[in-house]
């Protein structure tokens, strides 16, 4: 018998869009490595506690990137 509420629940069919854990599979890439600066080459010891996209190439002014996405 119907109870005549009118609220039902779909099927779950969605395109289930997101949920990946992008670059490096959601993890950091630790404390260690190197900055290098993608346009002249320049390397620099990476510095906890910073993200190499903040720092400017001392060599050119370009942004650094982190050594492992080059």
């Amino acid at each position: 018998m119907n109870s005549g509420k009118g609220l039902k629940q779909g099927n779950g069919k969605g395109l289930g869009r997101g949920g990946g854990q992008g670059r490096n599979k959601g993890g950091s890439f630790g404390p260690g490595g190197y900055c290098v600066c993608a346009k002249c080459g320049h390397k620099m010891q990476h510095q906890q506690g910073t993200k190499c996209t903040t720092i400017k190439c001392p060599e050119c002014g370009r942004t650094m990137i982190r050594e492992e996405l080059l």
